[in-house]
This record gives C-alpha cells, sequence and structure tokens, in this order.
C-alpha cells in the first residue's frame, strides 16, 4: 500500500514536498514515479526513479524545478517541488511498480501500484 501526503495550497513561486511511504513493500526494489491529473486532463508523468538505475527522469515541464528522491531506511519516496507554478495544480499520484522496462517509466499504464493522491493547488 502506498500513501501519498504533503499537498496543499501554496502560493506561486513556493515549495512543497510531496512523501509517499510504503507499507508491505520495499520500495528499493521498486521504480517509482510521480504523477499528476489536473481537471478535465489525463494524467500525466512527472518524475520517476527507475529500481536499479538511480537517476531520475523528469517531465520536461517540472526539469529543474521539481526533485525526485528515495530515503530507504523510511521506506519512503519524495518529490520536492520548487518554484512552483499555476499549472502544477492537479492532484499528486505516486505510483510503483516492480517489473517495468525502463523506457516505460513515464507510462502510467505500466504501474501496478498506487498512492491514493494529494491535491496540490498553486493560487496567484
Amino acid at each position: 500500500q502506498l500513501q501519498a501526503s504533503g499537498g496543499g495550497l501554496v502560493q506561486a513561486g513556493g515549495s512543497l514536498r510531496l512523501s509517499c511511504a510504503a507499507s508491505g513493500r520495499t520500495l528499493s526494489s521498486y521504480t517509482m514515479a510521480w504523477f499528476r491529473q489536473a481537471p478535465g486532463k489525463e494524467r500525466e508523468f512527472v518524475a520517476g526513479v527507475f529500481r536499479s538505475y538511480g537517476r531520475p527522469s523528469y517531465a520536461d515541464g517540472v526539469k529543474g524545478r521539481f526533485a525526485i528522491s528515495r530515503d530507504k531506511a523510511k521506506n519512503t519516496v519524495y518529490l520536492e517541488m520548487n518554484s512552483l507554478k499555476l499549472e502544477d495544480t492537479a492532484v499528486y499520484y505516486c505510483a510503483a511498480d516492480p517489473s517495468l522496462i525502463l523506457s516505460s517509466i513515464t507510462l502510467a499504464a505500466q504501474y501496478h501500484y498506487w498512492g491514493q493522491g494529494t491535491q496540490v493547488t498553486v493560487s496567484s
């Protein structure tokens, strides 16, 4: 089970850190990712880190502003979000999969496990 938290209301230019904690799984053996879904839009990839290849991947719109990281001791994955923009407003979901291939890291349909989502609202 994945539990996402850390969302909230923040002004444009502000920062938030999302957390995704796991129970019953060791996240270091999973590919982990964050996706987001804004009203009326499809779920989109934000950031991910492959299970055995530590270099993270980011969507173009968040590069340089967001950072994904793992804390193995806490079995938690984080998404540090800085310089937030209005268009970052969405429900953010963490996802995990033990076996997807690297080229599929951005594909939501390839992930078996999902957290419940946490709302991020950026105001002007």
